[in-house]
């Protein structure tokens, strides 16, 4: 009889140590914080290594599946209508479509728009609701973004703003750090950076009013010059999180994965870059990656494009959560093993990161030709 209970108490024991592995990686895949819960998983794993008693085995592992349900559960969502939002770089891509969503799910949306005559605009203006607004705002000019903040404070009135989405970005062309010229390196993070700074310092005092959310779209990819905007935009965002949390604002990062999006540019961006780039360096440089190395860098760009995800889905539902949960994540990782990127550079050997990243993002089978 003894045996039978003991049996019996393993297979339970088994099972709830199932049920919690798989919750945990439930959390995972939907880009949630998992590290509190890896360290319980460990730590119940240890003890029951220590503990002969089965009844305590089972013990531990109900509090353990319980607490991993807890943590893990389904908040509370705060309702979107007539909450408003601003959303830069809406011409196209992510921002056009969250634009869209939003607009649907009731919130009021203020789309800027670097072009506001453009396709992507006038397309906004055609398909959303009378409680969306295209705005003319380029992220590098002052002025308009003083002047989108005048006119949504003017018609936002005591509601004031709930959320500043940063999403303007441009990547355009990728290569090697050695050879891209300064001035995309400028072009980048006055973009990528301080666009996104300047935005969220101006339209601060409406969301401290409101005690609402700024999201930034970073990104984890390995490039060179945009790599490094993003990656300035990440610590900003990071510190911004720890100091705005006296008022209740909360500062959310989303580093999404490979998503089908105009930020690539177009074909013949690239090729003035190339050329720019051959005419400019110099010789000894020159020598060192050959003229077939630096003009391969443009099928690079067509195979990652290609290579993207067309179904935004994730990327959509991760920045809904962002803006309307109430216990929103400080990190999100939409779209394909997106996740699996920040899990691998933080927790991996550094010779072991680097090569799963250079595979992924250095240049094919392309070579320099002096290696």
């Amino acid at each position: 009889m003894e045996e039978i209970v003991e049996s019996a108490l393993s297979l339970i024991y088994l099972f709830l140590t199932l049920v919690s592995v798989c919750l945990l990686l439930v959390r995972g895949v939907k880009g949630r914080p998992v590290r509190w819960l890896v360290v319980l998983v460990v730590s119940e794993g240890t003890l029951s290594c220590l503990v002969h008693s089965s009844f305590l085995k089972v013990a531990l592992a109900t509090v353990l599946c319980g607490l991993v349900h807890y943590i893990g559960r389904e908040e509370v969502m705060l309702p979107a209508l007539n909450k408003a939002v601003l959303i830069t770089g809406c011409d196209s891509g992510l921002g056009h479509n969250l634009a869209k969503c939003l607009d649907s799910a009731g919130m009021r949306v203020f789309a800027g728009v670097l072009d506001e005559c453009g396709p992507g605009a006038l397309e906004l203006k055609r398909a959303a609701s009378s409680k969306l607004t295209v705005l003319q705002l380029d992220v590098t000019n002052r002025r308009q973004i003083t002047q989108a903040y005048e006119f949504i404070r003017s018609q936002t009135g005591e509601t004031g703003l709930w959320g500043v989405v940063n999403n303007a970005g441009v990547l355009g062309y990728v290569g090697d750090g050695e050879i891209l010229p300064i001035k995309l390196y400028k072009k980048y993070f006055d973009v990528n950076f301080i666009g996104s700074v300047e935005v969220t310092q101006v339209f601060l005092p409406m969301i401290r009013q409101s005690k609402g959310r700024i999201i930034s779209i970073s990104s984890m990819a390995g490039f060179s010059a945009y790599g490094a905007s993003k990656a300035a935009l990440t610590v900003y965002s990071g510190t911004m999180r720890q100091e705005l949390s006296r008022w209740g604002v909360k500062v959310i990062i989303i580093q999404p994965g490979a998503f089908k999006t105009n930020i690539f540019g177009r074909r013949e961006q690239w090729i003035g870059v190339q050329e720019e780039i051959l005419s400019g360096i110099s010789q000894d440089v020159m020598e060192t990656y050959g003229v077939e190395y630096i003009r391969s860098m443009q099928q690079r760009l067509v195979e990652m494009s290609s290579t993207s995800s067309p179904n935004t889905g994730p990327f959509l539902e991760s920045l809904k959560h962002a803006l309307l949960s109430s216990r929103p994540n400080p990190f999100y990782y939409p779209g394909a093993a997106a996740w699996a990127l920040p899990l691998v550079y933080r927790h991996f050997p550094t010779s072991l990161s680097d090569k799963l990243f250079s595979r992924i993002f250095m240049n094919g089978d392309a070579k320099p030709a002096q290696h």
